[in-house]
Formats: C-alpha cells, sequence, structure tokens
C-alpha cells in the first residue's frame, strides 16, 4: 500500500466564520473547499500540499473542554491533539509570535529531542502543536525506539509483520468496484 500522507483530519465547529479567521487568516491556510446545504457544512483548510484539516459546522457543538496535551485522562477517549509539522525553528518563532500578537495563549518552545514544539489551542478548544524538525535527527530515515520497556509488538522492529493479520485471498475485481454519490458532483474535473 501507498500512503501520501494525512488527507485531512475532520473536526468539528458552531462557529464556521470564527474557524476560518483562525484557520486562514491567523495561520495562513488557505480555504480550499467549502461544501454544504442546509444542516451540512465542511471546509477544507491546506497545511501543505498533501495535507488538509477539515472542520463540519454543527449549530449544536460546543469547544472541546480544555485538556493538555499529553496529559492522561480517564474514560472513552480517541484524540489528544493535531501537530502540524513547520519547516524550521524560524517558522516555529513566527507561528508564536502571530498567536501572542492575536492574543492567544501558546506555550514555549520544547524541545523533544527530534522536534521542537509549540503548544495551543484553536477557537474550538482543539490542541494544536506545532512542531519543526531537529537538523540531522532523522528517525524517520533511522528509527529510534527509547522506550525503556517496549511492548512486544514495537520489539518486532519498525517495519509492517506480514504474519499478524489475514492475508487478501481475493481482490475486489473492477467489475464489481462501486463509488456511492456524495458531493462529487459540486466540483469541477480537469483533464
Amino acid at each position: 500500500m501507498k500512503y501520501t500522507g494525512i488527507h485531512h483530519l475532520a473536526m468539528a465547529t458552531a462557529d464556521m466564520n470564527q474557524t476560518i479567521r483562525f484557520w486562514r487568516d491567523l495561520l495562513g491556510m488557505r480555504l480550499v473547499i467549502g461544501t454544504g446545504r442546509p444542516g451540512y457544512r465542511q471546509y477544507f483548510f491546506e497545511i501543505s500540499p498533501r495535507d488538509m484539516i477539515a472542520f463540519f459546522e454543527w449549530p449544536d457543538v460546543k469547544p472541546l473542554p480544555e485538556k493538555d496535551h499529553g496529559v492522561p485522562v480517564q474514560g472513552p477517549f480517541g484524540f489528544d491533539h493535531i501537530s502540524i509539522g513547520v519547516a524550521s525553528d524560524e517558522t516555529l518563532w513566527e507561528v508564536k509570535d502571530t498567536l501572542e500578537a492575536a492574543g492567544i495563549w501558546v506555550s514555549g518552545v520544547v524541545d523533544h529531542g527530534f522536534i521542537h514544539s509549540i503548544y495551543s489551542f484553536d477557537p474550538n478548544n482543539i490542541p494544536i502543536e506545532f512542531s519543526a524538525p531537529v537538523p540531522d535527527v532523522d528517525c524517520r530515515r533511522s528509527p529510534v525506539m527509547k522506550d525503556a520497556a517496549p511492548t512486544k509488538a514495537a520489539q518486532e522492529g519498525d517495519q509492517a509483520q506480514a504474519d499478524k493479520w489475514p492475508r487478501v485471498v481475493r481482490p475486489t475485481p473492477p467489475h464489481e468496484r462501486s463509488i456511492y454519490p456524495g458531493e462529487g458532483d459540486a466540483f469541477p474535473k480537469t483533464g
């Protein structure tokens, strides 16, 4: 399988205008897709040429209760924070200065060894991190396991283990493949 990145993360807001003001106008992410009809709206912001963040506007959704990044919780839970990559420490400081100028809380710069990060929240209380690579540290090229007691699965290495899940025995033939209608008619086709 060939992955290209996170296409988009889908979040929720009760105030799309406030969300646009933060993600597009403050952080500079282009608003590249807007779909909607009565009772439904979803807008997409470009983080990079391959990655986006999207928001559904649901009028009755409430902002998340504030929760510090990486602090354990109890009970049902599935999301801690979003980390958005930036090109360098210089960009990291630019984001920090921009958030502070807007009166938005942002942490100091934290050195994680392989990235330098700052932490903040969007208007929906979604915890966000901005991370700059540390020069000369490339964990993708040379994976690092620093856990003093790694899980059994982690001890098997960085590559997918072929014998852990059933193999596909019958790929879906082209004549059986279907694509169901969604918002596709709203978008012009190129080429």
